[in-house]
């Protein structure tokens, strides 16, 4: 691994790198005196969305990884997956968006990267991307996944990104939907939650689970989650409906046919920003009763896996997934109203086969996969009048992208090591074309994006990694018509390093990753250019360090039953390009961390936890005095605590209610909206929530 990673965060290099050795080093020794080989994974087949047709647990990954499961994000009084990311080590949701508080977008940035609907992440639901145009429009102002649909969420900052692209500078998550049964029978449950906010409104969540697996081999699962009510801002109605059907049909004990049919729908309204004035008047207040966003997307996917053999997997699957989503914001004079609706159509079709040998003493693993993404679409802007409610004449866009990608690596195997040399390959095409004027603005790009993961398993509860991958964003739809022949516009691209410990055993996980990004040709709208202008023209550093821990106490000791947990990031971004080089990048706090407790005693459960940011800059110019509109200026930090109780009634064991308070001490904090409607946006007072859970 390049050495550069050793130099993140050089004030507390040597901190850091003694604390690896302090922890590696009994387990180093005892691995010497055995003398023994790490036992090689098995190829089968493991509905890992990483697709490497070997068994790579989260304890043996090579890269900082973080999975959730559906009992820890219960325990977390989460209500939305924003909530529930906010804990994962690195990732901050930060909400700078006119739908903040709305499940309608995903803002979410990892290490230092920007949020605003989480364009520097591959974000995918059962390994398919989310985006709506994932090469065209990779940001998530319309995120079809709903959170009690989710059986888990599995976060790769470092170390899986040959496979998967594009926009995977800051990472991978993956959410995976509910799993159907695998036993003979019939499995369901329900749960409806009520919120509370103590400022604004209310509203209401439910879920549904209904699986089967017949003897024929068919299995059968119907989910459905919705959202009715309003939230912590006046006039912030909102409803949800997300349904999906899965079925698997296995033909033989080795292969399966799979598939899911999914429909989501979303209708947010979307009070904006406040000025000083407005905010401290009344920081729950609607300002712009007009303003709304809402979506909807139809999606089908098949897929066919098979484990040949003890040594062979191939899987091949395909998507597609019709999307239109419309947003409509009126202007600060409230004359004039910009509706901007937009459709989209992606297919993609994606064959890996692993093959496993050994050769000259090592065991491989290559992993060859294919995918095409083709991306049709159109997005349009009229304005339409106040007074008169006429339309203005409209402006569209007719979108396609074509993308080629081919990847292979090898996992090698040679004694406790685990050596993952790989390539990914990238072919674009792009095509925009104006309506109007009959206009056609293209791109075409090559790129070949290396990588190489190591990992050293210490002993059977103690991993050391280290790794460096390249990852690049394209060039999006609405840059296209922007460049020029003399100025022709190229790929982003980024170089991450990570250097690592993870250990893992009946009581205790613990984790540290210090990782460092350096993101060289960020395409930036070119200052005060009108219309935008988009170049190549930003650079950022990234550095810092990742710590979590957790510890289950004996049950045979007098703290039985209790669980406690904290975790701990570090991340300077810094701006290296332009009239703010040396300046913190715009949305993202240094220091941030979790820590809670988790106890349980006969039929009860009581959950306390506590998140915290540090401050935060909502400009490149790190703007510390507030404008009085409140679109610009220093965001303080803020510390939130969180507490919940959960009984499970005796001799009634698919029963739980659960009951919590989030933002305890309803702490008065806010974040800033850069969109149109800009200005302060209050977050989340105390929220007090009632669930009822019930499985059959």
């Amino acid at each position: 691994m390049p050495n550069r990673c050793l130099h993140a965060i050089p004030a507390k290099r040597s901190i850091i790198a003694a604390a690896v050795a302090l922890l590696a080093a009994p387990a180093l020794h005892a691995q010497e005196a055995e003398g023994a080989a790490a036992p090689i994974e098995t190829v089968q087949i493991t509905g890992n969305w990483l697709g490497s047709g070997l068994q790579n647990s989260v304890k043996n990954f090579a890269g900082a990884r973080t999975v959730m499961q559906r009992e820890d994000i219960d325990s977390t009084g989460a209500a939305t997956i924003g909530d529930v990311l906010r804990r994962i080590p690195g990732v901050q949701a930060t909400d700078n968006s006119g739908t903040a508080g709305s499940t309608i977008s995903l803002n979410i940035g990892v290490r230092g990267l920007t949020g605003r609907y989480s364009p520097r992440s591959t974000i995918l639901l059962d390994g398919i991307p989310l985006a709506v145009a994932p090469y065209g429009q990779p940001q998530l102002s319309f995120a079809p996944v709903s959170l009690n649909n989710i059986e888990s969420v599995d976060v790769v900052r470092g170390g899986g990104a040959v496979r998967y692209g594009p926009q995977n500078v800051g990472g991978i998550i993956n959410f995976r939907s509910r799993s159907i049964p695998d036993v003979p029978g019939f499995a369901g449950d329900a749960t409806v939650r009520y919120n509370h906010f103590s400022e604004g409104g209310h509203n209401t969540q439910y879920s549904a689970f209904l699986g089967t697996q017949l003897d024929n081999g068919l299995g059968l699962a119907l989910l459905y989650s919705g959202l009715d009510g309003s939230g912590w801002r006046a006039g912030s109605d909102e409803k949800v409906n997300d349904v999906a059907l899965k079925v698997r049909y296995k033909l033989n004990p080795h292969s399966e046919i799979y598939g899911k049919l999914t429909y989501f729908d979303v209708k947010s309204m979307t009070p904006g920003g406040l000025t000083v004035a407005q905010f401290n008047a009344n920081p729950f207040q609607n300002t712009r009763p007009t303003d709304f966003w809402d979506g909807d997307r139809k999606g089908a996917d098949i897929g066919y896996l098979n484990t040949i053999s003890s040594t062979q997997e191939f899987e091949i699957k395909a998507y597609y997934n019709e999307s239109s989503r419309q947003s409509s914001l009126i202007n600060a004079a409230r004359t004039q109203i910009t509706v901007q609706p937009r459709n989209y159509q992606v297919l993609g079709i994606e064959p890996r086969y692993t093959q496993r040998f050994a050769a000259a003493g090592l065991t491989h693993d290559v992993t060859v996969g294919y995918r095409f993404l083709r991306e049709r679409g159109d997005d349009n802007n009229f304005v339409r009048n106040v007074a008169t409610g006429v339309n203005g004449a409209a402006t569209t866009f007719d979108n396609a992208t074509d993308a080629h990608s081919v990847y292979i690596d090898d996992r090698i195997a040679v004694g406790a090591w685990r050596i993952t040399p790989g390539i990914r390959f990238e072919r674009i095409r792009s095509d925009r074309v104006g309506a109007a004027a009959n206009s056609t603005f293209s791109t075409e790009n090559d790129k070949y994006l290396p990588s190489l993961n190591v990992a050293y398993l210490v002993n059977p509860a103690l991993t050391v990694f280290a790794n460096y991958g390249t990852s690049f964003g394209p060039v999006q739809n609405t840059q296209l018509n922007s460049q020029t022949s003399a100025t022709p516009l190229k790929p982003e691209l980024a170089k991450t390093s990570e250097l690592g410990a993870r250990w893992k055993s009946g009581a205790v996980s613990a984790e540290m990753t210090v990782f460092r990004l350096k993101f060289d040709n960020q395409i930036l709208q070119v200052p005060g250019s009108v219309p935008p202008l988009f170049r190549n023209l930003g650079a950022t550093k990234h550095e810092g360090v990742e710590t979590a821990v957790d510890y289950s106490f004996d049950d045979a000791g007098a703290l039985a039953g209790l669980n406690v947990f904290a975790n701990y990031s570090y991340t300077k971004a810094i701006q290296e390009s332009g009239a703010t080089a040396g300046l913190d990048v715009p949305f993202y706090s240094r220091n941030t961390d979790t820590v809670g407790a988790r106890y349980r005693i006969g039929a009860w459960t009581v959950n306390l936890s506590s998140t915290h940011q540090s401050k935060q800059y909502s400009d490149a110019a790190n703007t510390v005095a507030e404008a009085a509109n409140g679109g610009v200026g220093q965001i303080p930090g803020f510390r939130l605590w969180n507490a919940q109780l959960v009984w499970k009634p005796a001799g009634k064991p698919d029963v739980d209610i659960a009951v919590g308070v989030n933002n305890l001490s309803d702490k008065r904090y806010y974040t800033r909206n850069v969109d149109g409607n800009a200005g302060r946006m209050a977050g989340a007072p105390r929220t007090a929530y009632a669930q009822l859970h019930v499985a059959f």
